[in-house]
This record gives C-alpha cells, sequence and structure tokens, in this order.
C-alpha cells in the first residue's frame, strides 16, 4: 500500500538512523525535501574512517562511535516516524543523529532516543506511547515498502 502521506511531487530524503552515511547526507539536506524515515538495517562494513574524514571535512566535528555500532535502529526509526507526523522529522532527525555520531549514544537505547526528543520539544512520554503504537509500526514499515517499489536500493537515498 503506498503511503498517502508522501507526496509525488515533493523530492523525498529516505534515511536510517542508524547509517552514518544517512547522517553526512542528512547534514547536508536540510528542509527541502520531505524528510521520511524508513527502516534499513547498517552493514557492520562502513569504512569508519571514511566518515571520520568526511565529518572533520564537513566542519562537524570528530565522530564518537557507540559501543554497540552497528547498533538495531529500529526505536529510532519508530521515534522518527512518530516526529514527522508531528512535523519535527527534521529536527528529530539531526538531533538524534548528533546523538549516535558526535556523543556516541546508541539509539537502539530508549533513554537516548528519548534525549534526542528533547531536543526538539517532542515529550517523553508521548513518545514512549509511540514507541508502543501498532499504527507508528505500520506507518515506518509502509514507507519502507514504498521505498523498496520505488527502487531505493540503499539509504541515503534523494528522490
Amino acid at each position: 500500500m503506498v503511503d498517502p502521506r508522501l507526496s509525488p511531487e515533493r523530492e523525498r530524503f529516505f534515511y536510517d538512523l542508524g547509517s552514518p552515511a544517512c547522517w553526512l547526507a542528512a547534514e547536508a539536506v536540510g528542509g527541502g525535501p520531505e524528510w521520511v524515515p524508513v527502516f534499513w538495517p547498517v552493514s557492520a562494513e562502513v569504512d569508519r574512517a571514511a566518515v571520520e574524514k568526511a565529518a572533520n571535512d564537513g566542519g562537524l566535528g570528530g565522530v564518537v562511535w557507540p559501543p554497540s555500532f552497528p547498533f538495531d535502529s529500529r526505536v529510532a526509526m519508530l521515534a522518527a516516524t512518530f516526529a514527522k507526523e508531528t512535523g519535527r522529522a527534521v529536527a528529530f532527525s539531526l538531533a538524534a543523529f548528533r546523538q549516535a555520531f558526535l556523543a556516541g549514544r546508541d539509539l537502539s537505547v530508549v533513554d537516548n532516543v528519548l534525549i534526542a526528543a528533547a531536543g526538539c520539544e517532542l515529550h517523553p512520554r508521548a513518545v514512549l506511547k509511540a514507541l508502543e503504537s501498532p499504527r507508528v509500526a505500520e506507518r515506518l514499515d509502509e514507507a519502507t515498502a514504498e521505498a523498496r517499489a520505488l527502487g531505493v536500493t540503499e539509504v541515503p537515498h534523494r528522490g
């Protein structure tokens, strides 16, 4: 089923909060495209040196890797889906990316996701409720399925 919230006229930025490549792209994307959270697990084969160089070259600072990288991003992506529904996808996602890759926090840990949520004024109880919501999970799964149906083979993806 196609997610009716995704606008066919607007460029989209598909991303997963567990991906350092998505973080680097997100810092450059800005608010122009529609940010679409998808659950796209990251391979353990990330070139950490390349990510660190790109972050330094881009003025983002030194990368601090979460001790459990790659982490399971499902919890964070549920929160990102909820943030999108409240109009805070960009603010929440940037805060979460920065918690993950500048503060070294594992976003599979709910408390770390709540820190990012607080940074964009999402109430912790509302986020906790969203993390348990079958509707939010369904929206995330629909967005992921639509990305695949559109031919997305990796994230980040703009199109």
